[in-house]
């Protein structure tokens, strides 16, 4: 099939409308002020469970949380915490999370990592270690990962290796975190050879979604979340896939209910995937729509120089324009995912300069390659289907990666 047949016009998506009224003005404060003001409307707290049996635990989404110290207090189970964060996220909000942790009882410590993907290191998570050593932290401690994706990678690991394993609470603050990696207890580091080569499974004690914290983030980390949030609907989730084609302004205009059902809806959907294959035996890993191509962009251009979302989006259209040319999905599709990314801001075509062989390379080693064999998450039926599979064509992988690779 042709690249060009990614271009065909599509026909107007079904829609059924979540949402009413007028969406908030696109106009953003600056990052401090929008961490100190409060939010003028609000969306009444929601729970979504992670079904784990006796590891069982809630998700809790709305606006100002981070100010309830009550529902941290209920998660931590001892008298000492150790707080994660970055150099970015610590001016916004470690005095809040300080103060509901403190005025609840419990002593806490601090530690402040350097901001970005590059940093996603053994070297730098031995930071976390030597701080709790410092303070002579046991078993019964609590970390508490107050920041982005890899902030709670990190802290996740690094409260798993920690004395054999101590208690963990995810406090996400980019859209990325919040609809993804905060939820299921995938925690690790990055490896000069692959990302996210180096960890453990390890389940949060409880996620705290405070939407407010989005009106600090840079439309660039905007857009990079919300390519999770397209990942579900494609993967499982049609009437989301299609509230998003019609919502896509109020969530880049940061309308807060609209926002607090995306999250909501994508925590339910990761929820119920994680609590039905934990250990990504096979349906967890089609989560991973689009990430082995996104995995190899974030590697060849260098960590940080990408953002994951931005990945992963570019990655979808891959996977996509292979779905197509081995005849799983039409057009129609794939040009809708097209249009979808676009308008979020998000690219739909890999690094100018990334060549066939880097792709391959760096495929090679991914880490749902099993004995040896490559293994896909591709698109196949209607919207909302997809497979995990080693039984593709290698004809149509390599006239995608011909495609995409100029």
């Amino acid at each position: 099939m042709p690249p060009t047949a990614c271009l065909k016009p599509s026909r107007a998506a079904a829609f059924r409308k979540t949402f009413g009224g007028a969406a908030s003005s696109r106009r953003r404060p600056s990052r401090a002020m929008a961490a100190a003001a409060p939010a003028t409307e609000r969306a009444a707290m929601k729970v979504v469970e992670v079904d784990l049996g006796d590891r069982t635990y809630p998700i809790y989404i709305g606006g100002g949380l981070l100010d309830q110290g009550e529902l941290l207090r209920q998660h931590i189970p001892g008298s000492t915490a150790l707080i994660v964060t970055n150099e970015t996220i610590a001016p916004l909000y470690l005095d809040r999370c300080l103060q509901s942790v403190t005025a609840n009882g419990v002593k806490a410590e601090v530690v402040i990592l350097p901001d970005g993907e590059q940093h996603k290191t053994l070297e730098v998570l031995q930071k976390v270690w030597d701080k709790a050593l410092e303070c002579r932290l046991d078993r019964n401690t609590t970390f508490i990962a107050l920041g982005g994706g890899v902030i709670g990678d990190m802290t996740g690991f690094a409260a798993a290796a920690y004395q054999r394993g101590v208690h963990f609470i995810q406090v996400p603050t980019t859209v990325m975190s919040q609809v993804d990696s905060s939820v299921g207890g995938k925690t690790g580091v990055n490896h000069p050879l692959g990302k996210n080569m180096i960890g453990a499974f390890y389940q949060p004690r409880c996620v705290l979604i405070d939407t407010d914290s989005l009106n600090s983030l840079p439309d660039r980390e905007l857009a990079s979340g919300i390519s999770e949030i397209i990942k579900y609907g494609l993967i499982r989730d049609a009437p989301l896939f299609e509230w998003l084609e019609q919502n896509m302004d109020r969530l880049l205009q940061r309308d807060p209910e609209a926002f607090t059902y995306a999250i909501e809806r994508s925590c339910v959907n990761k929820a119920e995937v994680v609590a039905a294959d934990e250990r990504e035996g096979g349906l967890r890993a089609t989560l991973n729509l689009g990430h082995t191509f996104g995995h190899a962009i974030e590697t060849c251009s260098g960590y940080g120089t990408w953002l994951h979302g931005e990945a992963v989006a570019a990655g979808t259209m891959m996977a996509a324009d292979m779905s197509l040319r081995m005849g799983w999905i039409d057009a129609e599709l794939v040009q809708r995912i097209r249009v979808l990314n676009e308008k979020a801001k998000l690219p739909v075509t890999p690094p100018p300069n990334m060549t066939v062989e880097q792709f391959r390379d760096t495929m090679a080693v991914d880490k749902k390659v099993q004995d040896g064999k490559l293994r896909l998450i591709l698109l196949k039926g209607p919207l909302s289907n997809c497979v995990i599979t080693g039984d593709f064509s290698v004809q149509a992988l390599d006239e995608t990666l011909q495609a995409f690779c100029k």
